[in-house]
Formats: C-alpha cells, structure tokens, sequence
C-alpha cells in the first residue's frame, strides 16, 4: 500500500490539495509557497525515509480557539510536509474505508452533507419516530480520549502495509506544542489534521454498524448522532445499550447531562430544531427553523473562521465549513389560513419573528427565527 501512497499521481494529486488550501505554516515556519522547492530538493530522500521505515513527523503545532461557551478547543497544525503525506494516505485510505460506511453516517463523505443529514432526521419525526436518544460525546473525546490500538486495530482490517501502519501510528503519537511546550500524546486524533475526520469516521463506524445491527433508525454526522424510536420505554433501552457499547467497546466517553431523550421541539440537530407545521389534517408533522441559540453551530463558527485562517487541508476537511446547512429558509414554508384571526393565531404560537409574503396568496417565510420555547 505504501507504494500507492507514494505513486507520483497521488502525491501530486495530494500536493495540489494542498497548494490549494494555502494552509498557514506548522512549527517549522515553513509556508505552502516553499513547499515545491522543498520537495524538488528532499523528494527523494523523504520517500526512501518512508520505504525504509525511517521517517519522522515533526511536532504538532496547537493553537487554542474559543467556544462560545467561553471554554476553548484544541486544533492541532502539522507541518505542510506532513499535511502533504497525510492527504497522500488519506486518499488512499478512503477509497478502502468508503464502502465500508453506513449509508446513514453523513460527516466527512463523498455526496454526503449536513443537510441530508438535517432532512432524514425530520423525515424520522414525520414518520412517528418521536422520541429521540440525543447523545453528546465528551468534546475531548476528539482531542484526548481516542484508544491508539483500537483505532490502529480497525486499520489493521484492511491495512495489511506495516509501513503505512507505522507511518500514521508516528503521526498519531506525534508530540504537540503549545505556547512553547512540547507535550507527549497516547491517545487522541486532534482536530487539524487531514486524516482527523477520517480517521474518526472509522472509528465511528463500529458504532454505526451496531445501530445497523439492531436495526435502529439514526443518523449520524461526524460526532453528532440521534436515534429516533416511537416510545419512551423503546428510547430508553436504545439509550443504555449505546451507552454501555460506547464505554466498554470503544471506550469512549458521553457526555451525561447534555445527553437524554428529547421530544421534537425540544431536540436540535446541527444547528436546526423543529416546530409543528399548524397545518389543519397534518398532526404530528414538523418543520424545521434555525436555532438562535445553537451551542453547536455557534462554536463551529467560531472554529471555522479560524479554520478558514489556517485553511484546513484536504477536500473532506472544507466541508467542516459547511457543518450545518446555510440557506437558513430551507424548507420553512408553511401555509396559512387566509383570514387574519388565523393569522394572528400562529403568530401567538409561534412567537418566531415577522413573516414576510413571497408571493400571491398565502404562503409566508420565516425571515427571524429565534428560540423555540415548547416543551414536550
């Protein structure tokens, strides 16, 4: 396998990748602008280094951003030398993974988005499953909590290369500094890298295909997943057996107190939450309005202005710009009855800003949608 990361079109391929995303400088200070003539002169020996098992990834550069909940999170910056052989492995490596993967995981993929993955989940809800087992993995779980062999273990199933194997164990075990201090890292994938989102989704994977086993209906985009059942005893089974294949599979940790079973309008998924329709003869049925209060869309905002900074490699990589759908009136079109009692009605029920007429007749457009206050 190592040879077809190190076939001259796929790094090519790779380099051009990464020309393209003018990534900013790693702790060597070297720029994508330098990077031609440092491969004209060292090509050759960084690729004998790697035949021959020799190659060492430089220190990762770690850079703190904030959240908006006031705490910070960890993205970690390689050198471009390393950004470049990684995006080399990565392409590599996704053309063995891809089949893989459950049609149901949306994060990081080829004709994959957030927003197929916001629309099946609102397809579950009009489909009577109402009661949602919302988990939140510990954010640190990207960061510091990943297991190295049991992720190494998962490569190993359809990565036979032991240099290609060894070549993402140095970059996984690869040291970190921040503010000037050079830290040892057993476990964890940091955010930064081009095999990070990857790398997670084969980890994940497991997860999906022991919710594929028991026949779950779920989706799931990177660490953001829901499951969607039609009772609360069903919910709340689902929920300790995800919790206990979470801990003692992947020893993963979750989040408690942000995880729990949620009623539509009480559940938001990738910045979005739902609403009844109000339509007459539509019971049960729900539509979708952008959060304003959103922890998780307003800290990937956060990240990804700096992301786009220090522009994240790899063609996976820019869709974590795109985390949550952008056109924010996708399919908020509701209609009305005519009269302006029924309209003054809604307006007492949905308290989410002015409506604006789009066109002749009744259909109107949430233009300000703001904090859904409805309880289950």
């Amino acid at each position: 396998m190592i040879e077809q990361v190190l076939n001259p079109r796929n790094m090519m391929r790779a380099y051009y990748q990464v020309l393209s995303n003018k990534g900013s400088a790693g702790v060597d200070g070297m720029g994508v602008k330098e990077l031609y003539a440092h491969l004209t002169q060292n090509r050759a020996q960084i690729e004998s280094s790697i035949r021959g098992g020799r190659y060492q990834p430089q220190a990762i550069l770690g850079v703190e951003i904030p959240k908006s909940n006031g705490k910070t999170r960890l993205l970690g910056v390689p050198t471009v030398t390393d950004r470049m052989l990684q995006q080399a492995v990565g392409q590599v490596l996704a053309a063995k993974f891809e089949m893989e993967f459950e049609d149901y995981s949306y994060g990081f993929r080829p004709n994959k988005n957030a927003q197929k993955a916001v629309l099946k989940a609102q397809e579950y809800i009009n489909s009577g499953y109402q009661h949602i087992v919302d988990i939140d993995l510990i954010p640190s779980t990207r960061d510091d909590e990943v297991d190295h062999c049991i992720l190494l273990q998962l490569l190993y199933r359809k990565v036979k290369c032991p240099l290609t194997l060894r070549l993402i164990r140095k970059w996984l075990r690869a040291p970190i500094l921040i503010n000037g201090k050079l830290t040892k890292r057993r476990k964890g994938v940091p955010q930064g890298s081009p095999l990070s989102p990857l790398l997670s989704n084969i980890m994940l994977n497991e997860l999906d295909k022991e919710m594929e086993r028991q026949g779950l209906k779920y989706v799931r985009y990177a660490d953001d997943f829901s499951i969607y059942c039609k009772s609360l005893t069903v919910a709340r089974k689902i929920g300790n057996n995800i919790y206990l294949f979470l801990k003692e599979k992947l020893k993963l940790p979750i989040n408690r107190e942000k995880s729990g079973i949620r009623k539509p309008v009480t559940f938001k998924i990738l910045g979005y939450g739902f609403v009844p329709t109000y339509v007459k003869g539509e019971k049960g049925q729900y539509q979708l309005v952008v959060s304003e209060t959103n922890e998780v869309s307003s800290s990937n905002t956060i990240e990804n202005n700096y992301l786009y900074e220090i522009k994240e490699l790899g063609k996976t990589e820019r869709e974590t710009e795109n985390h949550h759908p952008q056109n924010h009136s996708y399919d908020l079109r509701r209609t009305h009855p005519k009269t302006q009692r029924g309209i003054a009605r809604l307006d007492k029920l949905l308290p989410i800003g002015k409506y604006t007429s789009q066109a002749k007749g009744t259909r109107r457009v949430v233009t300000k949608p703001s904090k859904v206050l409805y309880m289950a």
